[in-house]
Formats: structure tokens, sequence, C-alpha cells
């Protein structure tokens, strides 16, 4: 969720932090490697076979941590091919986690990065004012289809890229998510700062069936533990509703019915108990799109 066609001041600083804490306590990262490490090793050598180099597009990458596990697997997968690999984020910020993290990993420096600090609307002026357009054999877009402004023409623009046997990669929160439950609920409350609306998976899917486009689904099932949040004096447990919420300071900038109504929600229907602990459904699925 790192990535925006118009980039707010949330997104660095406060909003960076939030979503920090949140990759740490949901594991979400781990979930997303779990899949990888399963689904793409075989993808990856259907997609590399009869080629000798690979170009792969990372959408939104925030900090690289994905970028970078992707990226190891497919060396992995096809020792001896060439592999260059396109950045974009409009983040400085996280772009500059990203560079940190490729100066300290060394099969990642065997590599060429081209990075992009703009928008995905920028880059696609970008591509169309070039004679040229750059073709990749893997796009992928990790949560980050939350901020584009059209989505369908963002998928279409993205996969019109895509070279022979590519794919293009989408993880987004899950239909029958906590996240889908409290956004499209309290729509008209939330959706004011780096929202204007929320799209699940499932209208993701809506999309690429309306481009006639066909895919593969995979249910990523994870919780986070939220419990903290329920605690008012727990600096921790705001922050983390503030990331939730896309606010900044959640018991300020919301009145006290709103916030009662989201609190009670994320409790009782966004959420499981287990162990006296308030699990927040936080699932994912992933989208292979064919070319």
């Amino acid at each position: 969720m790192a990535s925006t066609d118009s980039l707010q001041a949330g997104y660095e600083g406060h909003y960076v932090d939030g979503f920090q804490l949140y990759l740490q306590r949901s594991q979400e990262h781990k979930v997303i490697r779990e899949f990888i490490d399963r689904i793409l090793p075989d993808e990856f050598a259907r997609i590399a076979e009869g080629k000798k180099s690979l170009n792969v597009l990372g959408v939104g990458s925030g900090g690289g941590e994905l970028d970078a596990h992707i990226l190891s697997v497919l060396q992995t997968k096809v020792p001896g091919t060439s592999i260059n690999a396109d950045v974009l984020e409009p983040s400085h910020e996280l772009n500059e986690n990203f560079k940190a993290l490729v100066a300290k990993t060394p099969n990642l420096q065997k590599l060429s990065f081209n990075w992009h600090s703009m928008t995905c609307a920028e880059y696609e002026t970008m591509v169309k004012n070039k004679k040229e357009t750059k073709r990749f054999d893997l796009v992928h877009m990790i949560q980050m289809l939350f901020y584009v402004t059209d989505l369908k023409a963002t998928v279409k623009f993205f996969h019109s890229l895509l070279r022979e046997k590519g794919k293009l990669l989408i993880i987004h929160e899950a239909a029958s998510s906590g996240w889908n439950t409290l956004w499209k609920t309290y729509k008209e409350e939330l959706c004011k700062r780096s929202l204007s609306d929320y799209l699940s998976a499932g209208d993701i899917k809506d999309r690429l069936q309306e481009l006639g486009l066909k895919y593969e689904e995979h249910a990523l099932h994870n919780t986070v533990d939220i419990t903290m949040c329920f605690d008012k004096a727990d600096e921790m447990g705001e922050k983390l509703l503030d990331f939730m919420t896309d606010q900044v300071h959640f018991h300020q900038s919301l009145n006290a019915d709103v916030r009662a109504g989201i609190l009670d929600l994320l409790q009782n229907k966004c959420s499981t108990k287990k162990d006296g602990r308030i699990m927040f459904d936080c699932s994912l699925t992933a989208l292979l799109v064919y070319p």
C-alpha cells in the first residue's frame, strides 16, 4: 500500500511508520513470500523459456522487500539469465530504503536496476511519449491499486507492457477480508485523505473480466492481532489504527460515534477471537494474469 497517483504528504513519515508497524505485526510479507516460493518458480521457468534476458517491473515497490525476494527466486530458477529490474515507486523515503537494501544484498547487486520515482500516471505518460516501449516478462502490483485514479485503465496499460509469455501479478486485499468490511462500511468517513474509493480484489477481478483477461486466483489467508487498538492509552495501538483507517491520530480525527462504530465493527465483524486476542482478517488474493 505504498503507491499513489497523487502522492500525499502522509506517504512519508507518519504513514510509513504505521505501514512498517502493520507489516511487523501482520506477517503479511511472510505470507506473500510463502506464496512466491510455492507458485512462482514454475511460472518463472515457463516465462523464461527460450529467452536470454528477463525484464521485471515492480509497480509500487515500497521498500523493496518483496521485490528482492521475487528477484532472488527468479535468479535461483533461471541461473545465467540476465535480469533487468525496473522499480516504480513515488515515495522518496521508500525508494531510498530499497536502494539501501540492494547495497547490502550481494545477489541483487548483480542485477541492472532502473529507478522511477514517479506515480503510475506519470510513468504511463513517460512511456507513451517515448518512441520505443520497454516490455516486461513479469509486472507485479502488490497492495498498490488502491490509489490509482482509473483501475481498469491502469491494469490495461500495465498488462499491455507484457512480453510473450509474460505475466501480470496482482496481490490485493481479499473481498472477504476485514479490510473490505471496514472500508466499505465506513467509505464516506474514511475515503477523504488518500483514497476517494475503496477497492477489493473482487473489484479488480470485475475489471479483469471486463477487459477479457484470463487469470488464476490464489487465496492467501492471514490475520493480525489488533488487541492493542482497543486500549486508548496504547500509542502503538493508535498508530496501528491510524494506518488501518488512514487517519492522523484516530481518536482526534473522527467524532465519537464514528470511532465507536469502527471499533465495534473491527472487533465483531472484521475479526475473530483467539485465546482472548482480537485477530483481524487481513487475507489477500493473488491474481496471475495471462498475456
